[in-house]
């Protein structure tokens, strides 16, 4: 079958190791079963396990993806949970310390079918396209986690989502307009600030810019260029969700304004086989869905990873094999 995968690790060059042609079909585990890919979305992940982060050489050749809806050997069509938890394990599946995402341990969804256990499949709704569908499971989860269990975001709130345009940021601010909360954004690309009005921020601002009130919660994905406004950008009490550094991981921590002001600050990954389908029900009731930048063939996936390593892109990229 036809599939997108890593040949080598290039910490300075990911690119150089991915591979477009033919590999092997899946054969499912006990408990697994195979899923006919109709639409997979790229993640910033893809490009991480290029540069050898979640996926050492060992493991080679790899098929990336973690995202996909398809059509199960029963016909049925469904959106995939990418995090794969140890068969044992009855808790949140993404406390579990053996976890993985589909293109660590096992091939991923950049192919024409792909293998997972089958209780990590979910059904898709009518309403939405596999090709939105495809972008929900890794950056719509994500940020779904972060608003409404971690941060426990409620309407009439004020959310600051910190950075514009990518997959996490723009799920960020639909889902909190879409749950009744008043979307404040900073981003340095006036042009994607813009769009961001369109997906329901109330206003946007320049990245660092003094905000004219303190917000309730802070969306946290840009990391050290962001951690001290982010910090000083809440109100006492208020809280902070982590889901990323994008800019990097050091930064000055600001200790004192954390215990003066008992903000809360939380780390988020992912999210839940439940929460992804409380998520498909929301979209499918609420009429809000994923802005996708560009939908390519498979066969010309490496025009999306090269737009997403230079960050020249407004939402998600899809693939369809």
């Amino acid at each position: 079958m036809f599939a997108a995968y890593a040949t080598s690790i290039d910490a300075d060059d990911p690119l150089a190791g991915l591979t477009l042609g033919e590999q092997p079909e899946p054969e499912p585990d006990r408990g697994w079963t195979t899923v006919t890919v109709r639409a997979a979305a790229l993640n910033h992940h893809d490009l991480w396990s290029l540069r050898g982060v979640g996926l050492d050489e060992s493991r080679l050749p790899m098929i990336l993806g973690c995202d996909a809806a398809g059509v199960d050997e029963d016909g049925n069509d469904v959106v995939i949970h990418s995090v794969i938890s140890d068969p044992d394990w009855r808790d949140d599946e993404t406390l579990d310390p053996k976890r993985s995402l589909l293109s660590e341990k096992h091939p991923g969804t950049l192919a024409q079918r792909v293998a997972v256990p089958r209780r990590n499949l979910v059904p898709k709704p009518s309403s939405i396209s596999f090709e939105q569908a495809a972008c929900l499971p890794t950056a719509w989860l994500t940020a779904y986690r972060m608003l409404f269990t971690q941060a426990q975001v409620v309407p009439g709130q004020t959310v600051l989502v910190q950075g514009a345009g990518g997959g996490v940021a723009t799920a960020l601010i639909a889902l909190a307009a879409a749950g009744g909360a008043r979307v404040w954004v900073t981003s340095r690309d006036p042009a994607k600030a813009e769009r961001t009005l369109e997906l329901g921020a109330d206003r946007v601002f320049s990245s660092g810019e003094r905000l004219p009130e303190r917000v309730d919660a802070s969306m946290e994905t840009v990391g050290a260029a962001t951690w001290k406004h982010t910090l000083r950008s809440l109100r006492p009490g208020g809280t902070v969700v982590v889901a990323g550094a994008t800019s990097g991981y050091t930064a000055d921590t600001e200790l004192n304004r954390i215990f003066f002001l008992q903000l809360r600050v939380l780390g988020s990954t992912m999210g839940t086989r439940d929460e992804l389908t409380r998520l498909l029900a929301f979209l499918d009731r609420s009429g809000i869905r994923p802005v996708i930048d560009r939908v390519l063939p498979l066969a010309e996936v490496v025009e999306g990873f090269v737009a997403m390593d230079q960050g020249e892109i407004f939402g998600k990229i899809v693939a369809t094999p």
